[in-house]
C-alpha cells in the first residue's frame, strides 16, 4: 500500500504544469453602460474601467489606453488610476463600432482589456463593389474545374474509427488534373441515407481530425484542407510549408483574379460538395457548410455558388468588405488596404474574393455569429456583411469575444447545425 501511495504522489508531481495554469490574477475589466453594448448613432456610451487583483481594485495603477472607431483609434493616452477605476465617454454620429482598449502595467507585465460599443449596427452598409462579370467569372471557374472527373480516393483510418463511425482520409480532383483536395470523411457505420455537413477551414496550414461527433449523431461529415496536400501528416511538415511555399498564401496575386490563390481554394470547396453529392450514403436533400474566420468566408462563398447547399453557418467571417479600408473604415482580414496605398488593380482584383459579394447571393438558411472585441475580423465588417444578406438569417452576437468563441457560443453553433439536419 505504501508503494502504491508513493507511485501516486510521483505521478501527481510530474503532471504538466500547463494543465494547472488558468487565467490571470490581474484583470483589466472594461464595461459599457448598456447591457447589450448597443447604442443609437449620436448617443453617448459610458465605459467603466476596473483594474483588479484577486477580484479587488488595484490602487495607483499605470494604464495606457487607446480609443476610437474600430481599427482606427484616434485617442492615445496614459494615466494613473488612483483607485483602479476610470470612466470614459464616447459617441459616434454614424453607424459603426467604437473601441476602448486599456493596458495596465503591473510589475513587469502588461494586462489588457477592451470593450467595443456598437452604434446603430443594423444600419452599417459595406463598401464592397461587385464586378459586372462576377457571376460569369465564377461560373466559368467551376465549369472548367468540372471538366475534370473527381477521381476520388479513400483510405480507412482504423485508429480513428469508432463503433459508430467509419473515418477515412479522402482526396479528389479540384480545378485541374493533378490538383487535389484532401479531407477527413466520417460516415455512420449503420447503413442508411444521411444528411451531410461540409466543414471548411480557417486560415493556416495544419492536419485535420474530422468531425466524428456530428457523424455519430447521424450525418456524413467532410472536413477539408484547401492546400492540395494530405491532411494526416506530422505537424512539423505543415509548419515548414507555412513558413515556406505557403507563406502568406492569402496575399498572393490579389490584383489578378485568375492567379489569386483563393480561386483554387474556393473552387475546391465547391468541388467538395460535388464529392459529397456523389456518395451513395447522402440522402440527396440536406447538405450544409460551416466554418470560422477564413472558413466563415468559404462557407458564404460555397453556399452562394452551389444552390444544393441548404444551410450555412459562419462564425467571425473573415475576408469581407476589404474596400472599407480605402474609406478609413474597418474591413475584413487579411486587411489588404489597412496600411496599403490601395493600388486600383488590387482593389478591383479583391472584389472577386470579397465575402460581401458572395453574401449578396445567399439563398439558404444562414446563421452568423461574431464578437464585438474581434480585432482580426472587425465587427464592422461582419455586421455590414450580415446586413446585406436577404436569405433567411439569424445573428447570434457574443459581444465580449475576440477572435475565438466561448463554450456557449460553440454549443449554440453545433445545436443549430444539428437542427438544420433534423438531428436531435
Amino acid at each position: 500500500m505504501k508503494k502504491l501511495i508513493s507511485l501516486l504522489i510521483i505521478a501527481l508531481a510530474v503532471l504538466p504544469v500547463s494543465a494547472q495554469i488558468r487565467g490571470n490574477n490581474i484583470v483589466v475589466k472594461v464595461s459599457p453602460d448598456h447591457k447589450d453594448w448597443n447604442y443609437k448613432a449620436g448617443e453617448k456610451a459610458v465605459f467603466s474601467v476596473e483594474v483588479l487583483r484577486s477580484s479587488t481594485l488595484l490602487d495607483n495603477v499605470e494604464v495606457y489606453y487607446e480609443a476610437g472607431p474600430d481599427m482606427y483609434p484616434d485617442v492615445k493616452k496614459q494615466a494613473v488610476l488612483k483607485d483602479g477605476t476610470m470612466k470614459y465617454t464616447a459617441t459616434m454620429k454614424k453607424p459603426g463600432f467604437y473601441r476602448l482598449k486599456v493596458k495596465a502595467h503591473v510589475g513587469n507585465k502588461d494586462y489588457e482589456g477592451s470593450c467595443t460599443a456598437a452604434f446603430s449596427p443594423e444600419e452599417i452598409k459595406p463598401f464592397a463593389q461587385c464586378p459586372n462579370d462576377f457571376d460569369t467569372f465564377w461560373q466559368n471557374a467551376l465549369k472548367d474545374a468540372r471538366n475534370n472527373e473527381l477521381n476520388p480516393t479513400r483510405t480507412l483510418l482504423p485508429e480513428r474509427c469508432t463503433k459508430d463511425v467509419n473515418v477515412y482520409e479522402v482526396s479528389f480532383v479540384n480545378n485541374r488534373w493533378g490538383s487535389r483536395i484532401y479531407g477527413i470523411l466520417c460516415i455512420p457505420v449503420t447503413p442508411g441515407k444521411y444528411p451531410a455537413l461540409l466543414r471548411v477551414p480557417g486560415a493556416g496550414v495544419r492536419p485535420y481530425s474530422g468531425d466524428i461527433y456530428t457523424a455519430s449523431k447521424g450525418a456524413i461529415t467532410l472536413e477539408i484542407g484547401v492546400h492540395g496536400i494530405p491532411v494526416t501528416m506530422a505537424q512539423h511538415i505543415y509548419d515548414r510549408l507555412l513558413d515556406g511555399a505557403l507563406n502568406n498564401y492569402w496575399d498572393s496575386n490579389v490584383n489578378d483574379p485568375d492567379k489569386n490563390a483563393y480561386k483554387r481554394i474556393v473552387t475546391g470547396a465547391v468541388r467538395s460538395v460535388d464529392y459529397i453529392a456523389s456518395l451513395p450514403e447522402w440522402d440527396g436533400k440536406i447538405i450544409g457548410v460551416t466554418g470560422a474566420s477564413q472558413g466563415g468566408f468559404l462557407s458564404i462563398a460555397v453556399a452562394a455558388l452551389d444552390k444544393r447547399i441548404t444551410f450555412m453557418g459562419a462564425v467571425h467571417d473573415a475576408m469581407c468588405d476589404y474596400e472599407a479600408e480605402t474609406h478609413g473604415t474597418a474591413g475584413g482580414w487579411p486587411h489588404y488596404f489597412l496600411y496599403d496605398n490601395a493600388d486600383p488593380k488590387k482593389v478591383e482584383g479583391a472584389r472577386y474574393y470579397d465575402g460581401v459579394n458572395f453574401a449578396r447571393r445567399l439563398s439558404c438558411n444562414c446563421w452568423f455569429s461574431f464578437g464585438y472585441n474581434d480585432e482580426v475580423v472587425p465587427p464592422t465588417s461582419s455586421y455590414g456583411t450580415y446586413n446585406i444578406v436577404t436569405a433567411p438569417k439569424k445573428l447570434s452576437v457574443y459581444q465580449q469575444t475576440s477572435h475565438f468563441w466561448y463554450q456557449e457560443q460553440w454549443d449554440e453553433w453545433q445545436s443549430w447545425l444539428l437542427e438544420q439536419m433534423n438531428i436531435k
